[in-house]
């Protein structure tokens, strides 16, 4: 059986992305080239600020204070599970050696970026937990550095909250700017700031943007685009769960994919008839967002079983997804591209979104099928080191030897002839790259 569209999207992800690349461009070439005065007339143009860029003690511990005490518990609570799953994380990458011959050793290290740029959303919602979830592993990872940057309201600044969870959470500093004027701050190093290594956190296009064509000489996490989600739901699950599961995802933006994959006709069919009074009762904003988002982009399919299901889904490599069926140990196993999974009616992708512990900075438009989201891992560099006694070195360097000139490589060669002759000066060696 092919699969049946019982609703099919007329645009993808990216229909409506644009050509923003001219424009990023010569924002950042001009800030490159203007530094903190170029950043700051952006700030004004875009953002309408024109305060404090780098917040003091005191404008932090001000912004602090507006934050109720339920929040801050809240805030406390979901940073405590994000850097406990980080530090599980890190567990998993050691430092090993290993003699690779007698006397030969080779070995890696696991070494943190020093600075890293983690960038706030701050503009259509303000995203508290990409503070967490950014910040927070950086500070596991190790990184010396960390500067937290998010867009600054006109007159009023950062959003209290984000001031508050970038500062428990371990950022150094907190950059009141947002969009390419950010970003191109951190990694130019503008305002006394250490130029970062890496960039990471979600944004816009024009974020995206600027992340893409900064590539290379700053590190990024990924390159992201509307957020999307997927549900793999079978005759047990609840269609009102569902439905509900769907909206949530929907509510990003008017360009955020959500897809149903089933192989029961009737849930489908009772989930699309949910989905409309769940968006109408949503307010205002999120109304409009997942409205169109539903309407352009949402997808309902019908699937022959569960194999056929598991396949579609790794087809679309969704950044989210769920699974509301039976025998859920066989979904961990079977399912191959996620940026992170859901399993059972007992989570939702909201809880990773905000306080679960698992990161929420996650590969979208089907990039998960060669990438996993952001973690600790992403601010290490995996680099490896060797050591060796002279009798070590000897049947490396003959290998090496003939190895090279069989490439063409006379100079490597001879780099190891040297060490032969030095380390072994009686004996004769065959290095030639012919029998």
């Amino acid at each position: 059986m092919a699969r049946e569209y019982l609703k099919k999207a007329e645009k993808t992800a990216m229909t409506d992305a644009g050509d923003v690349r001219e424009t990023v461009q010569n924002i950042l070439s001009d800030i490159e080239a203007g530094g903190d005065a170029a950043a700051m007339r952006y700030a004004e143009k875009f953002d309408k600020y024109t305060g404090n860029v780098i917040l003091t003690a005191e404008e932090i511990d001000a912004a602090s204070a507006k934050v109720s005490q339920k929040l801050k518990d809240d805030i406390a609570f979901a940073h405590d599970n994000v850097r406990r799953f980080a530090e599980v994380q890190k567990s998993t990458m050691k430092d090993v050696e290993l003699e690779i011959v007698p006397g030969l050793i080779a070995g890696q290290k696991a070494i943190p970026v020093r600075a890293a740029g983690c960038y706030v959303p701050g503009g259509r919602y303000s995203h508290i937990a990409s503070a967490i979830m950014t910040v927070t592993t950086a500070k596991v990872a190790g990184c010396q550095h960390i500067t937290a940057c998010s867009p600054p309201r006109p007159d009023v600044g950062i959003n209290p909250a984000i001031v508050y969870a970038a500062d428990l959470c371990g950022a150094d500093k907190i950059l009141s700017m947002g969009g390419v004027q950010g970003v191109a701050a951190m990694t130019f190093g503008l305002f006394d700031l250490p130029k970062a290594d890496i960039l990471v956190g979600p944004g816009n296009q024009f974020v995206a943007e600027a992340k893409r064509i900064l590539f290379g000489r700053v590190g990024i996490d990924m390159i992201a685009g509307p957020t999307d989600s997927l549900v793999l739901a079978d005759a047990s699950a609840d269609p009102f769960m569902v439905a509900t599961d769907l909206v949530s995802q929907a509510e990003h933006g008017y360009n955020s994919p959500v897809w149903l994959v089933t192989d029961t006709r009737a849930l489908a069919e009772k989930v699309m008839e949910l989905v409309p009074g769940l968006i109408d009762d949503l307010p205002e904003l999120n109304r409009d967002n997942a409205f169109a988002a539903w309407r352009d982009y949402a997808e309902v399919i019908v699937c022959a079983n569960r194999e056929e299901m598991a396949d579609c889904s790794d087809d679309y490599a969704p950044e989210h997804l769920t699974v509301q069926a039976e025998d859920l140990p066989w979904w961990l196993d079977r399912l191959q591209c996620y940026g992170s999974l859901f399993l059972g009616e007992e989570t939702t992708v909201s809880f990773g979104d905000k306080a679960s512990g698992t990161n929420h900075v996650l590969p979208t438009s089907r990039s998960a099928k060669y990438t996993g989201g952001l973690s600790v891992h992403k601010y290490m560099k995996i680099v490896t080191w060797q050591r060796s006694t002279r009798d070590g070195a000897r049947p490396v360097a003959e290998a090496t030897a003939r190895i090279s000139r069989l490439e063409g490589m006379e100079g490597h060669a001879r780099a190891a002839d040297a060490r032969l002759h030095k380390y072994f000066p009686n004996e004769n060696f065959d290095l030639s790259a012919v029998d």
